[in-house]
C-alpha cells in the first residue's frame, strides 16, 4: 500500500537521494554537458538510495548484496530513462517553446527526479529487495 510506513520511509530516503542527485547535477554541469550531468548525478543518487534503502526501508532479502545491487541497478535503469527523457524534454524542448527560462534546467531536473518514485518503489519492493527463495 502506498500509504504504508515502508512507503513513507522510501519517500524520505528517496528524497535524500534525490537531493544528492539534484545538487550534484548542478556541480557536474560546470564540467560536463547537462545531458551527461543528469546521468552522473543519477548514479550518485542511486548509490545513496541503495545504501539508505538497504539500511532503513527494506528488510534483509537474504540475497547476496551483489545480486541485490544488480537487481537494484536494473530497476534504476528504467527510472533513469524516465528521469533523462523528462528532464531533457522539458529543459531543451518544452520550456524553450513556451519561453520559460527561469531556472529551467533545475525545474526540469526536479520534475524528472520525482516522476519514477512509485514505479521505483514497486520495482525495489518486488525485485531488488524481494526475499530470496530458498532452494
Amino acid at each position: 500500500m502506498l500509504l504504508s510506513g515502508q512507503f513513507s520511509k522510501f519517500v524520505v530516503v528517496g528524497g535524500i537521494a534525490a537531493l544528492i542527485n539534484f545538487v550534484s547535477r548542478i556541480f557536474f554541469s560546470y564540467a560536463i554537458s547537462y545531458r551527461w550531468a543528469i546521468v552522473w548525478a543519477y548514479l550518485l543518487g542511486m548509490l545513496t538510495a541503495y545504501v539508505l534503502q538497504r539500511i532503513f526501508v527494506f528488510a534483509a532479502s537474504g540475497k547476496h548484496p551483489l545480486k541485490e545491487f544488480v537487481h537494484f541497478t536494473l530497476v534504476n535503469m528504467v527510472a533513469i530513462i524516465q528521469v533523462w527523457v523528462i528532464s531533457v524534454g522539458l529543459a531543451e524542448y518544452l520550456f524553450p517553446s513556451l519561453g520559460f527560462e527561469w531556472f529551467a534546467k533545475e525545474i526540469a531536473h526536479a520534475i524528472g527526479i520525482t516522476i519514477p518514485a512509485i514505479s521505483s518503489y514497486y520495482g525495489h519492493k518486488y525485485i531488488s529487495f524481494k526475499k530470496a527463495i530458498d532452494s
